[in-house]
C-alpha cells in the first residue's frame, strides 16, 4: 500500500484558485435577477428547479472554499495541525443533485453542477488521504510557544 503524502501549498493554491473560479461561475449561472423569462407554469418550475440546485452548488462551493482556507491557513502556520483535524474536516453530508430538478435546467447548468460535483470528491480523496497520515504531536513547549505567539 503507498503512503499517503501532504497536501503541498502548490495544490493548495491551484485548488483554490479552481474553487474561486467555479463560484463565480456558479453564481452567474444561478443568478434568478438575470432571467427575463415571463412566469407561467413552466417557468415557475425551473425557477424552484434553479432555486433549489443553485443552492446545493453554492453550498458544495463554500464548503469547499472554507476547507481549503482551512487547509492555507495551516500551511501559513495560523493553525496547527491538531486544530485543522479537528476543526478542518469537510463535509461528507452534502446532498448530491435532484435528477428531476437538474432535467429541467439548461445544459451548461447541468454540467457545472456536475462540474462542482466532481471537484468536490477530489476535495474528499484529498481529505481522506491526508486523515491517514497520523498527526505530527506538538511537544508541549512547542504548544505554548504557538500560543504565547498567537497572544503578542
Amino acid at each position: 500500500m503507498v503512503e499517503p503524502a501532504s497536501i503541498s501549498p502548490q495544490i493548495v493554491e491551484g485548488l483554490y484558485c479552481e474553487a474561486l473560479v467555479l463560484a463565480d461561475e456558479v453564481r452567474a449561472a444561478f443568478s434568478l435577477s438575470q432571467r427575463t423569462d415571463p412566469p407561467g407554469r413552466d417557468e415557475d418550475l425551473v425557477r424552484i428547479a434553479l432555486s433549489c440546485e443553485g443552492l446545493r452548488t453554492t453550498t458544495r462551493i463554500m464548503h469547499a472554499l472554507a476547507w481549503l482556507l482551512n487547509q492555507r491557513s495551516f500551511l501559513m502556520g495560523e493553525l496547527t495541525e491538531f486544530q485543522l483535524r479537528r476543526h478542518g474536516r469537510l463535509s461528507r453530508d452534502l446532498r448530491s443533485h435532484d435528477p428531476e430538478n437538474l432535467a429541467l435546467l439548461p445544459r451548461e447548468t447541468r454540467d457545472l453542477v456536475a462540474e462542482t460535483e466532481r471537484f468536490y470528491r477530489r476535495l474528499m480523496r484529498l481529505d481522506e488521504d491526508w486523515r491517514q497520515i497520523p498527526p505530527n504531536r506538538p511537544s508541549a513547549l512547542d504548544t505554548l510557544r504557538w500560543r504565547v505567539q498567537r497572544q503578542v
